[in-house]
């Protein structure tokens, strides 16, 4: 299974990309953690990408992009993977095609966690707080939703487009929104 897991900051990317991993038996990969095991391990790419996130600035994509292609192409990647946090441009979309179409495969789904604005609002503050996140003010949060619906609301529908979006309602318990997506995905036919 190779899937994209999408969804504004706080609906539960992170947590559901660990369960449908494991599901699957495949990585899940972050661009954040790429980013960073890049980084700290001082390679040409991480160096690379330092300089720009010290500046607060979007790491390129041509870095981001040989980023991932690196990581999907280690051992634990063949048999799928669940990326979160990329594509995040349609020129990564077009560069994501080239790298698994390069392998054989395809992208068999685009999973589109949906979840109300204003309660992930709440949600995130209150993890603020308790996490002493002092930059994360409901000003920053409010930002970041209006971000992420201006740049990757596109990506979306290019997905869409393609006939391989499911869109899944990321209110609720955990583990309902978990079963949701197993729901969805358990009858996606595998490249």
């Amino acid at each position: 299974m190779r899937l994209i897991l999408m969804g504004p900051p706080g609906a539960g990317k992170g947590t559901q990309a660990k369960f449908v991993a494991d599901h699957f038996g495949i990585p899940a990969i972050s661009t954040g953690d790429i980013f960073r095991a890049n980084v700290s391990e001082g390679t040409p790419l991480g160096i690379e990408a330092k300089r720009f996130m010290d500046k607060g600035e979007y790491v390129p994509d041509e870095v981001t992009n040989q980023m991932v292609r690196n990581r999907i192409g280690e051992p634990d990647a063949a048999p799928g993977f669940l990326l979160d946090g990329y594509p995040r441009t349609l020129a990564q979309v077009e560069e994501l095609d080239g790298m698994i179409a390069s392998s054989g495969h395809r992208l068999d789904a685009v999973v589109v966690l949906r979840v109300d604005q204003d309660e992930v609002v709440q949600r995130l503050t209150q993890r603020a707080q308790v996490e002493g996140r002092a930059d994360d003010t409901e000003d920053v949060i409010r930002r970041r939703q209006a971000v992420y619906a201006e740049e990757t609301e596109p990506l979306i529908q290019v997905y869409r487009d393609r006939g391989i979006v499911h869109e899944i309602d990321g209110m609720g318990e955990v583990e309902d929104v978990t079963k949701r997506i197993f729901a969805a995905l358990d009858v996606v036919p595998q490249s």
